[in-house]
């Protein structure tokens, strides 16, 4: 199990993005969460390639593109082209289809880009375990995709336990992140259940006590 953060610039100040970058870059944070959203999966609208491509190599971390979008392997392919190192789409994007996720999969791998699948709260985590052993990330959904700063839906505890079993059972190399009202105390809750990775966004950006707020989800 792993110890990973990704703060989601969904809640960094747009104004100042590469200075917010830069900032959570120097308190440790490992990977950097961009969120894509394209108005039809979900209701508003966030990053673009062209925000990706203009700070993707302005830092050193592991730039982890979450795609809340229809066509994932339309978009996809994009943000791989604009320096995404991670591209995470949602299985309910593709209607479950699995020769669509397992084609899409393939896509980014062949295109140089780590693959990971997210599914929303009501989603069943059996939906996913078929595809862990082609996937380098799993991202559970712990809130309704296309919102910041929603509350927590403890459900998601259970997935990720579910994951962490299947995932050690079958030596598989697939990391478990978690994104949707992580704090000090559901991040706790989240480790404690098995996920690698914790996304959060309100929790960190916009407070001046960030680098004590990113101890507290280690």
């Amino acid at each position: 199990m792993k110890n990973l953060i990704s703060p989601s610039l969904l809640a960094a100040d747009k104004t100042r993005l590469g200075e917010e970058i830069k900032l959570v870059e120097s308190l440790g944070a490992e990977y950097i969460h961009w969120d894509v959203m394209d108005g039809k999966f979900v209701p508003n609208k966030s990053y673009t390639s062209e925000q990706v491509r203009e700070f993707a190599k302005t830092h050193k971390m592991v730039n982890d593109v979450h795609i809340m979008v229809v066509d994932p392997e339309i978009e996809g392919p994009e943000f791989i082209d604009a320096g995404a190192d991670l591209v995470t789409f949602h299985i309910e994007a593709v209607d479950f289809d699995k020769a669509k996720v397992t084609a899409i999969i393939d896509d980014f791998h062949r295109r140089g880009c780590k693959a990971g699948l997210s599914l929303k709260p009501n989603t069943k985590v059996e939906s996913v375990l078929p595809y862990l052993d082609k996937l380098e990330l799993i991202l559970v959904m712990s809130v309704e995709p296309g919102l910041g700063g929603q509350k927590f839906i403890p459900s998601a505890l259970e997935k990720i336990k579910v994951l962490r079993e299947y995932i050690d059972s079958h030596h598989l190399n697939c990391l478990i992140e978690v994104d949707g009202g992580v704090n000090g105390e559901t991040g706790k809750l989240c480790r404690e259940a098995g996920a690698d990775i914790l996304v959060a966004g309100s929790y960190l950006f916009g407070h001046e006590d960030i680098a004590e707020r990113i101890k507290t989800l280690r």
